[in-house]
């Protein structure tokens, strides 16, 4: 029999690799969370330590299979490969953390040093009346940016825009791994001391991976952005569909260069004070505006800012 050249080129399956499953490659470059191979040996290793609970025999085909990391962690601690080596991204390294990759410092430093940098490079950025505006970036008309990764995955963050209207954001709260993303459903809310504002997902889809440095320094948003200061990443199954939705190239610098004329539009309003024409939006808009004006006009609000600018879940 001739040897198969396919799989020869593939490499094994983690299944595979942890002795659960005798012959299994990887056609889906180890993004488990679309292989259905994968979802269904985790189905089946699910219903067995069910069984097993319950103590009811557990019979058939697949009566053995335990979940791949169970397998490796009655291993030596010494002899536990790390997933990034089974992955072929690293030479031979052990996992101290039995599989628990989000207590793992070495994995949120290799997806910090490799994976973001790496992936995280837009091709060039419109300049929009000063707002920033990446080339390839979808946006929601809520201000949330999506950029396409590879097979049905998205990075999700806060455009120019919101940063520079609302300022220092100093907290954030958003869904951890594995929750479930609606699009026009609230994704992530964000403090600026008591003031808070909640922003809607573009996409609909699970999470993968959270920033771990936003949540530490919120600030970044501010800072970056479209780069270092990305919200989440998501697996969108449904991905084609939702991206009718959303504003792509000329349609982002239109609505882009109209929001920013109905921001001068209503500061004119609010202060009686005409914006100057062809000026940059700045920095930090909510911060530099004074708490109460002359005569019988309020001062601009946190909240009269969001309601304008910011789309709201229904």
């Amino acid at each position: 029999m001739k040897p198969d050249l396919k799989q020869q080129t593939l490499p094994e399956c983690l299944w595979m690799q942890a002795g659960v499953v005798h012959k299994k490659y990887c056609y889906k470059d180890f993004f488990c969370i679309g292989c259905q191979f994968d979802r269904s040996m985790t189905r089946v290793c699910l219903a067995n330590e069910t069984m097993k609970e319950k103590k009811i025999p557990v019979t058939g085909k697949g009566a053995n299979f335990i979940a791949w990391q169970d397998r490796l962690r009655v291993m030596p601690v010494g002899k536990r490969p790390c997933i990034h080596h089974m992955k072929g991204h690293i030479g031979f390294r052990t996992c101290p953390k039995s599989y628990h990759c989000v207590d793992c410092e070495f994995d949120q430093y290799f997806h910090d040093q490799f994976k973001v940098h790496a992936l995280l490079k837009p091709v060039g950025f419109e300049d929009i009346s000063g707002i920033s505006l990446p080339n390839g970036y979808y946006l929601h008309p809520g201000h949330v940016w999506v950029k396409i990764e590879d097979q049905g995955m998205v990075r999700l963050g806060i455009d120019d825009f919101a940063c520079r209207l609302l300022g220092k954001f100093d907290r954030i709260y958003g869904p951890l791994l594995g929750k479930k993303l609606e699009q026009g459903r609230s994704i992530a809310t964000l403090y600026r001391q008591k003031n808070r504002v909640s922003f809607v997902s573009p996409v609909t889809g699970i999470i993968t991976e959270v920033n771990p440095r936003v949540r530490r320094e919120p600030n970044r948003i501010n800072q970056a952005p479209y780069t270092d200061g990305w919200l989440f990443m998501a697996y969108c199954p449904g991905l084609k569909q939702d991206l009718k939705q959303l504003l792509f190239m000329d349609t982002s610098k239109d609505f882009m260069g109209s929001q920013v004329k109905q921001l001068y539009a209503f500061l004119e309003e609010k202060t009686q004070v005409r914006a100057a024409d062809g000026g940059s939006l700045v920095s930090d808009l909510f911060g530099n505006l004074p708490g109460d004006l002359p005569g019988d006009l309020p001062g601009i609000s946190w909240e009269a800012l969001t309601k304008k600018f910011i789309t709201q879940e229904p």
